[in-house]
């Protein structure tokens, strides 16, 4: 049970920290052009807000969102109660949170994978998918519709849950679309370190949904998430400050992340499904999945 669990926090952590390398580029590029005053309480506070106030509350502000029959101080409680009741309406309502989180994290795969620019770990697989990026929202669409049938079939909560995991993608993408354009206009431009620390921590909030919705497909225990995913935003904080030059020259590790991502959408989605999968294959996906590019990369940088 022990073992477990650590395996578990340890391939959360790794999760986080890889998933959000692009996050700790961004936090490193905008802080280059901000007061060293600045860049101390965002670096001091900007951690306080990323692992206990974002991390820390979306993991139940999403629990809490699919068992609405729920108190907020129920929800806030979960995680250490033994009330059968709680137990037992979070139990019913997990299928609607992994089919949903397993949408939102199979569309960001595949939306990386036929429209985003990026470094060719695999070159074959990845070119024929970038040739063809204007399939990306029909096969998405399908996708959709296929994944919304068959949970409709289980219960119409299923259905909805399948629904909203597309809309979580595209609203997020958004922000995201729009934080690319805002990051080149605060680099080149004199706007005011509020207006970046601003910038900063709405980038934090929108790129933590990835992680804490992966996380689910590793376990549905609160404390583990809390742990693995708080562990992992440090380590972000860590390579923004120290190393992020350095990671950078590791070119194939948002591959890993990406691979890794449709990993644990497929698994979440059989999970909603009712089919078992294993607690540990997520992480040892995670670590091996990971582990294969960070060594690719590796590779890589010894034939420069």
């Amino acid at each position: 049970m022990i073992l477990s669990a650590i395996f578990t926090i340890i391939g959360l952590s790794l999760f986080e920290t890889v998933s959000s390398v692009d996050n700790a580029i961004i936090n490193a590029e905008v802080l280059s052009t901000m007061s060293k005053r600045a860049r101390r309480w965002f670096l001091t506070w900007g951690i306080f807000v990323a692992v206990f106030v974002v991390r820390g509350l979306l993991p139940f502000v999403i629990i809490w969102s699919f068992n609405s029959t729920l108190t907020i101080g129920q929800v806030l409680s979960a995680a250490w109660s033994s009330n059968p009741l709680v137990q037992e309406s979070i139990h019913k309502s997990a299928p609607i949170l992994l089919v949903a989180g397993g949408v939102f994290l199979l569309f960001l795969f595949l939306h990386w994978l036929f429209l985003e620019d990026k470094k060719l770990g695999l070159p074959r697989t990845e070119k024929f998918f970038m040739a063809r990026g204007v399939w990306f929202y029909a096969v998405v669409s399908v996708l959709l519709a296929i994944i919304a049938w068959f949970a409709l079939q289980e219960s119409n909560l299923m259905g909805f849950g399948a629904v909203v995991g597309s809309s979580l993608f595209f609203i997020t993408h958004g922000f995201k679309q729009n934080a690319e354009l805002q990051e080149k206009k605060l680099l080149g431009s004199a706007q005011s370190d509020l207006s970046k620390l601003f910038f900063l921590e709405i980038i934090d909030t929108t790129f933590s949904l990835d992680g804490v919705l992966g996380a689910f497909a590793f376990t549905l225990s609160v404390p583990l998430i809390l742990l693995g995913n708080g562990l992992g935003a440090v380590l972000v904080r860590e390579l923004t400050i120290r190393n992020i030059e350095h990671i950078k020259k590791y070119v194939y590790l948002k591959n890993g992340a990406m691979y890794s991502i449709l990993v644990l959408g497929i698994i979440m989605i059989l999970h909603s499904f009712g089919i078992k999968v294993p607690e540990y294959v997520s992480p040892l996906a995670t670590i091996l999945i990971i582990g294969f590019f960070f060594w690719k990369s590796k590779i890589h940088l010894k034939t420069l």
